[in-house]
Formats: structure tokens, C-alpha cells, sequence
């Protein structure tokens, strides 16, 4: 284990029973290398850097993370409108209800969301939860574009394209200048970066690994966003990464023996599967935001 990685998992054992992180006391020089990563291992930097920090508490290194100024769609990024019952909301509520039902059972902090198919609504459905998961007061959550080949998270969420994840594994950046902040609390994003010939190579590096392992202490939740699992071979190794797999199919279109195939690339790392794209809500549901809630600003949810 890293000395870095010491430093990030001291900083999740004193989040205690309340989950938040608390002052972090770590040697400089393990924090200085979590912050500037071309200190050597004797601690000595590079007479062109700055000084090692002071000592900080999670939330103080989160809260120096660079704020961008997203622009998200309102018609499909729900949770930034400030309204309570748009089209879809409870579903991302029941999603994440289940979500913590499935933590009971196993550790789930780590969450790949993948399709089978392109054009089935994976990055929607990231995006959207990563939004309904900060809801909760306190939580953090961590969305990480991880599809290096057709990268559409950033472009949702109104963010900026990068730096980002590709430009970290190439080993020409370090992981928190990859990381940005919107204007939703506690919500923080990794775009893709700059485009690479070799995705999978990227992905499927160590490095990958390592970027997940260090940045797990600091988040409730990690919801990476990868390709589709039949068309390339990047989801089957991000999924070794995480802790579980979420798979999205589209209503009506999906065809069964593609996600039936799909299914099988994950085996028992698979939680659960989304259907996106449903035409009609079932009876209760249309009850619901008549009797409750505004249909409009229907998404694809």
C-alpha cells in the first residue's frame, strides 16, 4: 500500500459514524506527494515546486478543487432545476434507495454504469444519479467519464472536456487538476480529456486502478461511466476496478440476446439493470405526478 493511499484511507476511518471527513494529521511530505506527486520518495522536491502544504481535512482538499462553470440541459439533468417532482425524479430516488439496500449487503462505493449498445441513455443515467446521490446531506459523489472512445458526460453536464482521465493515465497530470466542481454541492467530475488511440490500453493500465484506490477515501460514492460492454472490450476492465456494475437498456430497442450477452461479461459484479426510454409511466406512477408532482420536463428516465 502507497504512502499516499495511507494518508486517503486514514482520512476514511475518521469520517466515523457521521461519514464526515474529519482533520486529517498525516506526515507533510504523504500529503505534499498527494498534492504534488513529483515529490521523490525521500520526500525532497524539485527545487521549481513550491514548499510542502500544511496539513489539511478532506473537505479542505475537496473545497480546493477548481470550480467550472457547468451549463447542464435542464430537460434531461433534473436535480439542477431546484423543482421536487419533474418527470423521472422518483425514479432516480428508487434507484438510489436500492442502491443503499445493496450496501447492506456488500461494500458499494465504486459504481460502473454501462449499456450494451451507444445511444441507450448510460450517460444520463450517470449523470442523474451522481445528482440525486449529493441530495442527501453530506454525501459526495465522484463521476468519472471513462469512455475514452466517445466521451459525452462532460457534454451533458455543460462541463468542461478537460484536462481530464486520459490526460492523468498518460502520466501527464496529477489527479486532483483533472477533478472540477459545478455549481450543485458536493457533486465533482473527471472528463475524459483529451482523445487517445489506445482507450483500452489506458484504461486497462494500473494507473487506472490507482486513480480509484486514492480518490475512494474522499467520496460516498465513485460512478464511473464507461463504454458499451458488447461493442469494445473497456467496460470488462473497468468493471474489475469498481465494485459493481449497473447496465442500461433502452425500452423497445435494446434487443435481448445484446444485453442477455451483455449480462454475461459481469457475472456477479452486475447489481442491477436500468430500463431507460419507457414511453408510458405505469398507473401509480401517472397518479403520482398528477396528484403530486409537474410532468413536465420529461427526460429519458
Amino acid at each position: 500500500m502507497s504512502r499516499i493511499h495511507e494518508a486517503l484511507k486514514k482520512a476514511e476511518q475518521e469520517r466515523g459514524t457521521s461519514e464526515v471527513v474529519q482533520q486529517m494529521d498525516p506526515d507533510p511530505a504523504v500529503l505534499d506527494a498527494l498534492i504534488h506527486p513529483d515529490v521523490t520518495t525521500s520526500g525532497v522536491r524539485s527545487p521549481s515546486v513550491a514548499a510542502p502544504a500544511a496539513a489539511m481535512s478532506g473537505d479542505s482538499l475537496l473545497a480546493s478543487i477548481r470550480q467550472t462553470d457547468w451549463r447542464p440541459d435542464p430537460k434531461t439533468m433534473l436535480f439542477f432545476t431546484g423543482e421536487e417532482h419533474l418527470y423521472g425524479m422518483e425514479e432516480f430516488r428508487t434507484l438510489r434507495s436500492r442502491l443503499y439496500q445493496a450496501r447492506e449487503k456488500h461494500p458499494l462505493s465504486k459504481l460502473l454504469i454501462t449499456s450494451p449498445l451507444p445511444k441507450e441513455g448510460k450517460s444520463f443515467v450517470t449523470a442523474n444519479l451522481g445528482q440525486v446521490l449529493v441530495q442527501q446531506h453530506g454525501k459526495r459523489a465522484l463521476l468519472v467519464d471513462a469512455d475514452l472512445r466517445n466521451p459525452h458526460l462532460h457534454s451533458v453536464l455543460g462541463a468542461e472536456p478537460g484536462p481530464g482521465l486520459s490526460d492523468y493515465l498518460r502520466s501527464e497530470i496529477d489527479e486532483f487538476s483533472i477533478i472540477q466542481r459545478g455549481p450543485m454541492e458536493n457533486l465533482f467530475l473527471i472528463p475524459a480529456g483529451s482523445r487517445n488511440e489506445n482507450p483500452a490500453e489506458l484504461v486497462g493500465s494500473g494507473r487506472m486502478n490507482t486513480l480509484l484506490t486514492r480518490l475512494q477515501p474522499l467520496f460516498d460514492w465513485i460512478i464511473v461511466d464507461s463504454p458499451p460492454a458488447v461493442a469494445v472490450s473497456d467496460a470488462g476492465l473497468l468493471a474489475k476496478y469498481c465494485d459493481g456494475v449497473i447496465m442500461v437498456v433502452r425500452s423497445n430497442a435494446t434487443p435481448f440476446d445484446i444485453a442477455k450477452r451483455a449480462r454475461q461479461e459481469f457475472g456477479d459484479n452486475l447489481v442491477g439493470v436500468v430500463l431507460n426510454g419507457i414511453d408510458t409511466l405505469p398507473a401509480y406512477s401517472q397518479y403520482y405526478y398528477s396528484a403530486y408532482g409537474n410532468p413536465n420536463g420529461k427526460g429519458e428516465a
